[in-house]
């Protein structure tokens, strides 16, 4: 066949040394047909096989002897090239236009070995004789496979950084890799885990670990192939001794079986899963651990059912790689499900286990924690028939918020029972929470835990119809009027706590029976959008206008209504419907100070227990009276108030102008005075005493008959 020569070889010019350039272009040729390692393939204008080089005969995928003399398209298809019909065009547009296509790849089922696919790229040059006139078609294949193998793995590698390990939910992390390593490394993928890693523990060094029971974590199959387990997601997988994968879990290798036979040995002892991996067709597969910073987590399977390639190291390195990777995921996510679960219990531990029934409010509520975190809210009885209601949020997620919130409502329960009001009460707890901050380690970023959290106190006497309110940068209450009014309580907003200088207001506010309290957190905040605050209000006085509707239904739409559609954090909703204290269960006298009132006031306790049928509780009764109106007319020096509550215990309220609290002391044997409070101490279920804006109350609490 003719070759492409320049002039001087048509010429045939001789050089120096005798030869010509024809011999040199001979010389060319026969070396690049019998010693060059790329391979050559020359096609006439017909685009059939004439010739082809040393170099592509020993590619194993192309046996060209039973070839040559056939046309391209013929050839490809008998290489099973699945892109035959578009390579020919390339080749044909090449021999029209002389224009060379380079690295065009091509996949060829290799006829040495079947259950491989062999890569080559192949580089079209057209062939012109001295004229320009086309002689055919010059193709230079080089074998590619290892090359395009490596850049596979690479690429595959680099879409599990990205992809893997972006939740920190342990079932989506599996899931994840089973979804990436199909098809691209296997048909068919499992992950199963051990049940302590999924419950966020770590087997105990020196434990049989392959004793321990996995659980189906995920798995994915190519085209709707059939799992080789039974075990769906979620449920108890059980592996036999003395099989591949309970000896990955023991010693913590990978196992490559290239070729799975029916009969492989250890299959008879698990007949279940024999079947399910012929029915899937399953050939080859791999067993990798999944083991990171020492801890043993469950293992992975890879298999091959539908593709005749088995796998190689080469693949079984890429999978124990991937397995590395997916691993550290996987105990990054049980560390944090430990501490989630740590975290929720501590939360739920810490937060009112039910709302106490009370005769001030009625009240609901709704807690949907989202994970471990500092919101909270607390219903607080007082003394006097009042209640306290609190909501509140610490900054941050996790154990550390969730003990801070542990801390922040222990300390107002213990200031509440002072009887302070809310701007008091603020102001010593944001004291506490700046002393804290102080009193906390700073290097590990655990100083800020509480400081910046938001408060909201409310206080509501039913005797009254009085409502005191301060808040600590937390959103005011909605108030609800029986006549439909929907407002935000005017509150001006104080400092977070910790932050600032406490400046802290209380507002009162007379609240007509039947109005109802709304207390919500930051997620559910009415004003959090400015633009949509009216809107939003609108929806909440249509959803407490409905007549009839009980308050459990009416917090179900509040808290279906603010709740944001994807609830990232804690969603807190407390709502309390005032009642005012029936006129039969209260009395109260205003009494001057002066020392024949006591037998007044016992007169008057007498005839009024008389009248609510509890003359039980008449003599201790009047011993209190006269002890604490004693105390009164000795001590103060404006007009005295006695009052009588009866609610789910017998309460009795003493108040003066004087602000001097009283102490609680034992007296000795020889003293004349010092124990009027600890008589009382003995025959009241409770006593206590709170300030005033002006003077003090002292108050005793008895059990009713």
């Amino acid at each position: 066949m003719n070759t492409p020569q320049d002039k001087s070889s048509a010429s045939g010019t001789s050089s120096a040394s005798g030869r010509t350039d024809r011999d040199v272009d001979d010389a060319v040729l026969a070396a690049l047909f019998s010693e060059a390692q790329v391979g050559l393939h020359v096609l006439d204008t017909e685009l059939r096989l004439v010739r082809y080089n040393s170099a592509a005969r020993h590619i194993r995928a192309f046996p060209l002897e039973e070839f040559l003399g056939r046309r391209l398209i013929d050839v490809l298809r008998g290489l099973d090239v699945a892109e035959a019909d578009a390579i020919e065009n390339v080749v044909r547009g090449v021999l029209d236009t002389g224009k060379p296509m380079r690295d065009v790849l091509v996949t060829v089922r290799s006829r040495h070995e079947p259950y491989t696919r062999v890569r080559a790229s192949v580089s079209w040059y057209r062939l012109e004789d001295p004229h320009g006139r086309p002689l055919g078609v010059a193709g230079a294949i080089v074998d590619v496979t290892e090359r395009y193998r490596a850049q596979e793995r690479l690429a595959l590698l680099d879409r599990a950084a990205a992809r893997i390990g972006h939740t920190l939910d342990l079932f989506r992390t599996a899931q994840d890799l089973a979804d990436l390593a199909v098809p691209e490394l296997a048909d068919i993928v499992t992950v199963d885990l051990l049940d302590l890693v999924l419950r966020g523990e770590a087997p105990a060094p020196g434990r049989h670990i392959e004793s321990l029971p996995l659980r189906r974590a995920a798995w994915r199959a190519l085209d709707d192939t059939e799992e080789p387990s039974t075990p769906p997601v979620g449920e108890a997988n059980v592996f036999p001794a003395d099989t591949p994968y309970r000896r990955s879990v023991a010693d913590l290798r990978p196992r490559l079986l290239e070729r799975l036979d029916p009969d492989t040995g250890w299959l008879a002892q698990d007949s279940v899963r024999a079947r399910a991996l012929r029915r899937a067709g399953v050939h080859s597969m791999m067993v990798v651990p999944l083991s990171a910073r020492g801890v043993v987590l469950g293992l992975v399977c890879f298999y091959r059912a539908q593709g005749p390639e088995a796998y190689e190291d080469d693949d079984l390195a890429l999978a124990v790689q991937l397995a590395a990777r997916t691993a550290v995921c996987l105990d990054n996510a049980r560390l944090y499900s430990r501490e989630h679960s740590a975290g929720q219990l501590l939360q739920l531990s810490l937060r009112p286990p039910e709302v106490p029934a009370h005769t001030a409010v009625e009240t609901a509520h709704r807690y949907h924690p989202s994970g471990p975190s500092g919101d909270w809210f607390d219903v607080i009885p007082l003394s006097g028939a009042r209640i306290a209601l609190a909501a509140g949020d610490i900054p941050g997620r996790g154990i550390r918020a969730a003990a801070a919130m542990g801390e922040i409502r222990a300390a107002i329960g213990a200031l509440a029972a002072l009887d302070l009001q809310p701007d008091e009460l603020l102001e010593r707890l944001h004291e506490l929470v700046t002393r804290l901050r102080s009193q906390q380690p700073r290097h590990d970023g655990a100083d800020g835990r509480t400081v910046g959290a938001t408060c909201l106190y409310v206080v509501y006497d039913p005797a009254t119809r009085q409502c005191s309110m301060a808040r600590a940068g937390h959103p005011p209450p909605v108030l609800a009027f029986p006549d439909g009014t929907v407002q935000l309580a005017d509150i001006p907003q104080g400092p977070p706590l910790g932050q600032g200088r406490p400046a802290y207001q209380t507002v009162q506010r007379e609240l007509p029976e039947g109005t109802l309290v709304v207390l919500n957190n930051a997620a559910l905040d009415p004003t959090g959008s400015p633009h949509r605050s009216g809107e939003r209000l609108d929806h909440i006085r249509a959803a407490l206008a409905s007549d009839g509707s009980s308050l459990e239904h009416i917090c179900d739409a509040l808290f279906d209504l603010l709740a944001p559609e994807n609830r990232q954090e804690d969603a807190v909703l407390l709502l309390a419907r005032t009642r005012a204290l029936d006129p039969g269960r209260l009395a109260s006298w205003t009494l001057p100070p002066t020392p024949e009132v006591v037998s007044q006031a016992r007169s008057l306790v007498a005839g009024q227990l008389d009248t609510w049928g509890l003359d039980d509780l008449e003599y201790t009764t009047s011993l209190i009276v006269s002890e604490l109106v004693t105390n009164a007319i000795r001590y103060s020096h404006g007009p005295i108030e006695l009052r009588l509550i009866r609610d789910r215990s017998l309460i009795c309220e003493v108040s003066d102008t004087s602000s001097t609290s009283p102490q609680l002391r034992h007296a000795e044997d020889t003293d004349e005075g010092g124990r009027g409070l600890y008589l009382i101490a003995q025959m009241a279920q409770r006593w206590g005493t709170r300030p005033g804006r002006r003077g003090k109350t002292i108050w005793t609490e008895q059990e009713l008959p």
